[in-house]
Formats: C-alpha cells, structure tokens, sequence
C-alpha cells in the first residue's frame, strides 16, 4: 500500500536582534514604571487643563510688542551660541581621533545647558554671557563629535590628489564632499539652540521661559499660550526665515538687542568659584598636623555622604524616569505614526500638525506644564519627555513612509503598515530611539529643578545652598552617567546591524 506524502514541517520561528531589544526595552519599561513616583497630586487637574487649553485657543495677543521681543531675545540666545560653537566644534572635528579631545568633548556635551548656565552664573551673574556660553559649550562639543564622523565620510584620495596647500586641499577636496550634511545638521541644531534658549529663561535670563513660568505661575493663561503658539510658529517657520543671506544682518541684531550685562567683578568672582570648588574639608590647620592620610580621610568623610545620600539616589531615579520615558516613546511612536502619514490617513496633515507642535515645546516646558497639571512627581517628566521624542520620531519617520515606493499589488493599509512600511523602517526607528535616549537621560537629570528627585533636584539644592564642590562633583557623575548611556546604546545599535546585514 503507498504511503502518503509526509508533509514539510512547519519553518520554526526566531526572534531577530531587533526583536529581543524590543522585548529587553518593554520589560525595563515595565519594571521602571512599576518603581517610578507616579501619583497625581492635583485635586481638579482637568479644570487647569481646560485653563490652559483656553489661553492657547484664545491667546492675549494684545502685548503684541512685548511678545515679539521675548521671542527676539530667545532668537539672539540662540543665534550667537551657535555662532561661538559652530568654528570651535569645527577645530575641534579635526583633533577628535585623539582620546583627550574626545574624551573631553564627551564630558562637556553630556552636561546639559540648564546646568552650565548655573555653573556660569557663579563668574557672570545673570548676564546674556551666562547664556551664550551656556548653549555655545555643549553645542560645540555635539559639533566636533559629528562633524568628525562625517568628515570621515569623504574619500581620502580625493583630498590628496588635489592640488595647493592642505587647508584648500581639505576645504575643496574632503569638507566640500559632506558640505551638505553638515548644513542641513546645523540647520537641526539651530532648531536645538532654539529650545535651549527658551528653557534658560527658568532661571532668570530673558528667554522665553521666563515669561512663561510667570505667566502661568500667576494664571495668566491667555499670555502664556501667546508665548506658546508663537514659539510653535517661530520654529514651525524656520526654513523659510532661518536664510544664509540674512544670518549677518540677525547676528548683528542679536548682539545689538541683547539686554545689558550687570556690573560685576567677573574675575574676583572666578577666584571665589574656583575656591568654592575645593572640598570643605575639617582638617587641623595646625603646621604640621596635615599628611596625606588625614587629607584622604577628609575627602572621604565629605564624598561618602554626597555619594550614598545624593549621587546614587538621583542616578536611580533619573534612571527610573529615563527608562519608562523611553519606553512610552516607542509605543507613542508606533501608535501614531500612522497618523502623521498621508500613505495611510486622509487626515495626516492634522497629525503633522500635533506633532510640530509637541516637537517644537521643550521638554522642560512641557513638564513645567503637567507639574501644574498632576503635581511634582515622575509623572510629568515621563508624559513631557515621551511626547516630546516620540513627535520629533513621528515626524522624521512619516517622512521615509511617505517616500517609499507603492507595490504593484495593494494592500489594505492595516496590512501594508504591518507587512510592507514597519519591517523596513523599524531599524531606522530603534537607531532614532537609542540616540535619542542620550537626550532623553539629560533631560531628565535638569527635571530634578522642578521637583523630580533626578540629579538636577539635588544640582539645583547644591547650588541655592552655595555648595559649588557638591554640585561639581554631581555634574561630572551626571556626564558620567550621559557617556555611559551612549556608550551602550552604540554598541546594542551596532551589534543589531549587523546580524540584519549578513
């Protein structure tokens, strides 16, 4: 009797590398979420809610000169600090191959400008200086880290076979290769510059986040969604006033309308700062009763209560707060994405809109806003931070959607989402969010400064205390933790890569 055909056995299943870091990064986001101070602590959230969706849906648009030069002040923050860190990141590019300058450069990027501009403000006081040296620091620093990596792009052989000296050999022959990168990034850190500048104004530079907080500190909500919508406008506008031919005439007018610097004696001041730097030891000032084992004995007895007592709870819960923003970033990302792409909804322009307006606002604001709302926990830097990244990934990913080819054989658009747009861009998308949680573990440190217990809580304390070697050695754990980060989700990125390339 013939047998029958067995039947070929079902292919098994395996999870690929994008697959078990999207698992890892749901179950930290569980466990953090779990842990997180999440609490509403409001009595009628709801009513300042509606408070504040009035004052943007009717704006007091009455203070009109008033509101064109609060938005001019954050422009020329953010103009001249661009401008100081755009040739130092440069000269930089050119030395990052060597450890020290890399190294170096990481330190300083990894500390956000929030707490630069407290650093600052011990030499210059409130001075438009403090800002501008605030953005200029860390913007050079991101400079010089990518400007390397895209200088390394260009082909070698080109620059040695031109002609003349090796300035005109690296201008014409490497740097005009990637010229066009270079632009359009900073272009997109120009737009950075832009919301740095606004959130220094929380403690007390003449950016728009002064006005902001007063505004809606005191319950001038009609104000403060003016401010809003016109920071909304200022960045959604950007290409079309933002124009090489115009940038001398707005950096001659940004240093002509900057507000006027206090008399101060900056250079006592700086003696004073670098003093303060040095640990309050309690040692013996008798001659001869200090050696290097009381002096140890000294700085341990300092560090050892900042370590356990401020360090690593605020490295915990800006963890904490990091982890479950990052993971509510992915689900908003894919939820929405959807939404914000016309290969999909009829209505996308909507969703472009939503997410240029979530994308524009700061992080910083955003959660100023929901502290109003739900009160001082985690809650608000978890809904500010995860709104904010997920817009910025909705609306560089509906790009790409939105490019790729159509199939000669369609699909419903539940189907062609699921089966044809997100295997391809779903790399892309966990590329975009792994560097993005550099960003997001920055700016949940400076949350502290409203009531969060990151590390900027505890910054913010050192600093309103006077405590500047406290805060120091807070903020060099701070980057420390910022390097740590990056340095990890470069290697998960490149470990994934390469698996889906074979």
């Amino acid at each position: 009797m013939p047998q029958k055909p067995s039947s070929p056995a079902a292919p098994h299943w395996h999870p690929g590398p994008w697959q078990w870091r999207t698992a890892l990064l749901y179950s930290l986001f569980a466990i953090a979420w779990y842990l997180a101070d999440i609490a509403v602590l409001t009595i009628d959230p709801w009513h300042e809610l509606q408070l504040i969706a009035q004052g943007i849906l009717r704006p007091g648009l009455g203070q009109m000169e008033f509101l064109l030069r609060t938005v001019w002040q954050t422009v020329a923050f953010a103009l001249l600090g661009v401008a100081l860190a755009l040739p130092a990141g440069l000269m930089l590019a050119l030395g990052y191959q060597h450890k020290g300058i890399a190294l170096g450069c990481a330190l300083v990027r990894g500390v956000h400008e929030l707490f630069w501009a407290l650093l600052l403000m011990q030499i210059f006081g409130l001075a438009p200086l403090t800002g501008i040296l605030a953005i200029a620091l860390p913007f050079a620093a991101t400079f010089a880290r990518v400007f390397y990596d895209m200088l390394r792009l260009a082909p070698a052989p080109l620059e040695h076979s031109l002609p003349g000296d090796w300035l005109s050999r690296f201008v014409y022959g490497r740097m005009a290769k990637v010229w066009p990168l270079m632009a359009s990034y900073i272009r997109y850190r120009f737009e950075c510059a832009l919301r740095s500048s606004a959130v220094l104004g929380f403690i007390g530079l003449p950016t728009l986040g002064f006005y902001l907080e007063s505004a809606y500190s005191q319950g001038q909500y009609a104000l403060g969604g003016a401010l809003l919508l016109l920071f909304i406008l200022l960045i959604g506008t950007l290409k079309y006033w933002a124009r090489r031919t115009l940038l001398p005439f707005y950096l001659l007018a940004a240093w002509y309308w900057l507000p006027a610097a206090p008399a101060l004696d900056s250079l006592t001041l700086l003696q004073q700062f670098l003093h303060d730097l040095l640990p309050p030891l309690q040692l013996d000032s008798r001659p001869g009763n200090t050696n290097v084992m009381t002096l140890m004995q000294g700085v341990s007895d300092w560090f050892a209560p900042l370590f356990y007592g401020q360090i690593l709870p605020g490295v915990a819960a800006t963890l904490l707060l990091a982890l479950a923003a990052l993971g509510l970033t992915h689900l908003l990302t894919l939820l929405c994405l959807p939404l914000a792409s016309r290969r999909f909804w009829p209505g996308w322009l909507s969703g472009q809109l939503a997410s240029l307006a979530l994308r524009s606002t700061p992080e910083y604001l955003l959660a100023f806003v929901f502290v109003l709302l739900v009160g001082p926990s985690m809650l608000p830097g978890i809904l500010a931070l995860a709104l904010h990244n997920a817009a910025l990934l909705v609306f560089l990913l509906a790009r790409q959607a939105d490019e790729l080819p159509a199939q000669s054989v369609p699909l419903n658009s539940f189907d062609d989402w699921h089966f044809r747009v997100l295997p391809v861009l779903y790399p892309n998308a966990m590329a975009l969010l792994l560097y993005r949680f550099e960003v997001i573990l920055r700016e949940s440190a400076i949350l502290g400064m409203i009531g969060v217990m990151t590390l900027g809580f505890y910054v913010d304390s050192a600093f309103a205390e006077l405590r500047l070697a406290n805060a120091a050695m807070l903020l060099l754990f701070t980057a420390l933790l910022n390097m740590l980060v990056d340095a990890l989700s470069q290697r998960l990125q490149a470990r994934a890569v390469r698996p889906m390339a074979c």
